[in-house]
């Protein structure tokens, strides 16, 4: 007799062992049919899976969140269905479910185009109008490779080796398609209905650039139509919004191959950078941060010390001058513990608190290279707190405060929050860990907000904090960050003296709130669609003048904005009034003002908000003080 035992701790029996779907059906004809998987003991199996002892069992369906994404993995499959049917030829590598998607790794003679692209859907469609049962079998190690070599599956075969104490294998049979995995998958294609591809991309084999090339078709599935139709508005917003669109719109930057993953910012950019960074540089005063700046090339002995030239070379840009070995700097962090070792510290000292605007360079892939987003150069609003373990609590509290109002004012108010903790390797005691981990939940309980605790997650040398920023559209964007590290104090030989007159290692709080500035700049500009608010804006005001007899008072008009603080443009082309305001509505600036025969005579200004919002006439003096309050309120 098997007892099963479902979420609301009703049980059932049965006379022996009994597949999930089974499960399912004795409950109800409707269950049944929307049953993708099961949850056995927490563990997720496949529909039909035999389940031969007393257990606790969930079923799974498309509304649960598991479920979406065995409908997702699904599809992949899938796709290796309609292509081999298609292209005989092609050759399947893997296709892993992603965030809100899917994708498949494909071998192919010439690459695939729209048209191609457009076929493979519609053919997914025909074979999911079958309504066939996707049949699991667990096979030996020595039939999979079989299966595999018959097939001319060379990259599956590859990945077979990669599993070298796997004595059998899942394989899924979609008709006479067949694929690897450990699943689970859907019982029946008519799970897989609701789905879309939506881009085809380069790739490599095992994600090195030294590797093959392979093609990856993008897909997405969802439970239902409407589930679909959302997603797809958000992806025609997300590509409204993107940066790299924006960022030549606007004439904000662009990026250049002479110098890739690096960018070249232009006035109106470099106007937003300036503005962010100013802020962040009040925080730092504000928070009791001494601001330092660190060399960019620092010597191979150094990064010998904090293990980098060992562990992450071939991410780093070296040099050679006069037989010594250098590297650029990806971190800023070692340079901040020189300037701590620079002069014997005292307890009294501490906690000291470092900050620094550092460019850093890592050499990324080109591949994964992303607008400013994902760059090789890039500058991080980095800082340090060197302190005792006593001081943990109180940093961390002070820091998540301040986080919080940072990011209200560049106008994120909605974030996660994660606790990541200890790895089965680590360094420090178990005490260590205990107080550095508390200290970490409550801070965040502390500033009232909820949080969930990654276990294990956390680096070899100290647990940390990730703070995920949810944008307008809803996509999340893991930005600050506050860890706590045992290590490198200790390993570059940091010390301080303690109240006892003894020496001791310090422990170093990591700390970034936008992280990389390009990244974030990239962000506010999605976030805000270009439509920066007043006080970053890179342009505040735009003053037209109406015809060639306004030119002098437009122009002094500008000047007095420009001497009180703002940003200002003069356009005095000759042009149309009503083009040159579309010209500059399109800039998205928060503020035209024309000026006509009429406004100069009464020394005042036709002021027009961004949207086409008429505000009226005013004077120069009441404009100015409704843009000075619209900054200081971060409006």
């Amino acid at each position: 007799m098997i007892q099963i035992t479902l979420p609301d701790n009703s049980r059932r029996e049965y006379p022996g062992p009994v597949t999930v779907a089974e499960v399912a059906q004795s409950i109800g004809p409707g269950l049944a049919k929307n049953t993708v998987a099961g949850k056995v003991d927490g563990k997720l199996v496949d529909a039909s899976d035999l389940i031969d002892h007393d257990a606790r069992l969930q079923i799974i369906t498309p509304k649960d969140e598991e479920g979406l994404e065995i409908i997702r993995h699904s599809c992949a499959h899938l796709v290796g269905h309609a292509v081999k049917q298609l292209y005989p030829t092609a050759k399947m590598v893997i296709g892993p479910v992603i965030d809100e998607g899917f994708y498949y790794d494909i071998s192919y003679e010439r690459p695939f185009t729209p048209d191609d692209m457009a076929a493979i859907e519609q053919r997914m469609k025909e074979l999911i109008a079958q309504d066939y049962d996707v049949i699991k079998k667990m096979t030996p190690r020595a039939e999979v490779i079989d299966v595999f070599k018959s097939r001319g599956e060379d990259y599956k075969l590859r990945l077979v080796e990669d599993m070298p104490d796997e004595q059998a294998m899942g394989l899924y049979y979609h008709q006479e398609y067949v694929d690897m995995c450990r699943g689970p998958h859907v019982p029946n294609t008519r799970f897989l209905k609701v789905f879309k591809l939506t881009k085809l991309a380069g790739a490599y084999w095992r994600g090195d650039a030294k590797n093959e090339q392979l093609q990856r078709i993008y897909g997405t599935a969802w439970a239902d139509k409407k589930q679909l139709d959302q997603y797809i508005q958000r992806i025609e917003e997300a590509e409204k919004r993107d940066h790299r669109k924006l960022g030549k719109e606007l004439d904000l930057f662009h990026i250049d191959d002479v110098a890739p993953g690096v960018v070249f910012w232009h006035p109106k950019g470099w106007a937003l950078w300036q503005a962010v960074e100013q802020y962040m540089r009040q925080v730092y005063k504000d928070t009791g941060y001494q601001e330092v700046k660190g060399p960019q090339i620092l010597d191979k002995s150094l990064w010998e010390k904090t293990g980098h030239w060992q562990n992450y070379r071939e991410n780093m840009f070296v040099t050679e001058s006069e037989k010594r070995d250098y590297a650029l700097k990806p971190m800023n962090c070692p340079g901040h513990v020189l300037i701590f070792k620079s002069d014997l510290r005292s307890y009294r000292e501490l906690p000291l608190r470092y900050g620094e605007f550092g460019q850093c360079h890592r050499n990324e892939p080109s591949g994964g290279l992303h607008g400013i987003m994902r760059v090789r150069g890039f500058t991080q609003d980095d800082g340090h707190i060197f302190c005792t373990e006593d001081h943990i609590l109180e940093e961390c509290v002070a820091y998540t405060s301040q986080l919080l109002k940072v990011y209200a004012d560049f106008g994120f108010t909605d974030i996660l929050y994660k606790v990541a903790t200890r790895p089965e390797h680590r360094i420090g005691s178990d005490e260590l860990w205990d107080k550095a981990e508390g200290a970490l939940m409550e801070a965040l309980r502390r500033s009232g907000v909820d949080f969930v605790i990654a276990p294990g997650d956390g680096a070899f040398y100290g647990p940390k904090i990730e703070y995920t920023l949810r944008d307008a559209i809803g996509r999340q964007w893991q930005c600050g960050t506050m860890q706590v590290d045992f290590n490198m104090a200790e390993r570059l030989g940091a010390e301080y003296v303690t109240e006892s007159s003894g020496r001791a290692h310090p422990v170093m709080l990591h700390r970034a709130i936008v992280g990389s500035l390009e990244r974030f700049i990239g962000m506010l500009i999605e976030h805000h669609a270009g439509a920066m608010p007043v006080w970053l804006a890179p342009v505040q005001i735009s003053v037209l003048n109406i015809t060639d007899a306004q030119a002098d008072y437009a122009a002094e008009v500008a000047k007095t904005l420009r001497h009180q603080g703002f940003r200002v443009q003069l356009d005095l082309q000759n042009e149309k009034i009503t083009y040159k305001i579309r010209k500059h509505s399109l800039q998205k600036l928060p503020y035209i003002l024309v000026v006509g025969d009429k406004e100069k005579e009464a020394g005042a200004v036709a002021v027009r908000a961004r949207g086409n919002v008429d505000l009226g006439v005013m004077s120069v003096e009441a404009f100015s003080q409704k843009i000075a309050d619209d900054i200081s309120s971060k409006r």
